[in-house]
């Protein structure tokens, strides 16, 4: 009897990636999901940097877009500076899988400094998830990355809008630990999957990128995702969410969408 995996990755060497089955896709058997594969983006920013003189720069904005398929095999994240600076500096941050790029990313890091007593203009916050019920998101998605979630709707879905708490107890990666911001940007990719506004049976609407910005940084396991779905009349559409941590929100995501009928 097989082991029940306790990672989405084991990191077999300096930025290379072996995915578990519970990093698998939602859209086929045969790829990786891209939450957890952008957690590993992440944990290989993480590394870089701290492989570096220590710095007071804090990521702001991340922008992941998907250059095709995401096989699940073993992959590797290379990161270089593209505009270094004191206060402001630019990473970018390409997946490799079977000889190919799949992913580039680019991530904007800015000087932290104390700045609360200017703070303001936040959304409302989420109601607590720990006062929620549990819900699924395996009746509507297969894979295994869904399978993983912890899932608590602030009331119930619609289609085009949700408001939802997710977690996992499954770690990014194995025997080894990462930052909240890698674990938090590892689960933000399920927005597209909380507020469907057709079954995914019938249309699909894949997202072929993912840019996150953040005010502030995120902690602790919980990541609540407050969604709209858009689809416009062209066959692109939009996922807009409002991101929050347990102490309110922490920034905005927002994922364009191809559009299409599954052939019947």
């Amino acid at each position: 009897m097989t082991d029940r995996p306790t990672s989405y990755f084991e990191r077999i060497g300096p930025g290379r990636y072996r995915p578990t089955p519970y990093a698998g896709g939602a859209w086929t058997a045969d790829e990786l999901h891209m939450a957890p594969v952008a957690g590993a983006i992440i944990d290989a920013i993480d590394a870089f940097i701290g492989s570096r003189p220590s710095t007071s720069l804090g990521l702001a904005r991340v922008s992941f877009d998907i250059l095709g398929k995401l096989p699940a095999t073993e992959f590797d994240v290379d990161v270089r500076v593209v505009r270094p600076g004191r206060t402001i500096e630019l990473l970018e941050a390409t997946m490799t899988a079977n000889g190919r790029p799949t992913i580039q990313a680019r991530a904007w890091l800015l000087a932290q400094q104390d700045t609360s007593t200017v703070a303001g203009g936040l959304p409302d916050r989420l109601p607590d998830p720990e006062g929620l019920t549990g819900g699924i998101l395996t009746h509507v998605w297969p894979g295994g990355y869904i399978s993983s979630l912890d899932v608590r709707h602030c009331g119930e879905p619609s289609p085009g809008r949700s408001q939802t708490w997710v977690s996992t107890d499954i770690n990014l990666l194995a025997d080894r630990p990462t930052s909240d911001l890698a674990r938090f940007v590892g689960l933000i990719d399920t927005a597209n999957g909380v507020a469907v506004r057709q079954s995914p049976a019938e249309w699909m609407f894949p997202n072929v990128d993912l840019t996150v910005h953040l005010y502030r940084q995120p902690r602790g396991r919980w990541v609540g995702l407050d969604t709209t779905v858009t689809f416009g009349t062209d066959g692109h559409g939009l996922t807009s969410t409002v991101l929050h941590d347990l102490d309110g929100p922490v920034g905005r995501a927002e994922q364009i969408l191809t559009v299409r009928p599954i052939a019947q």
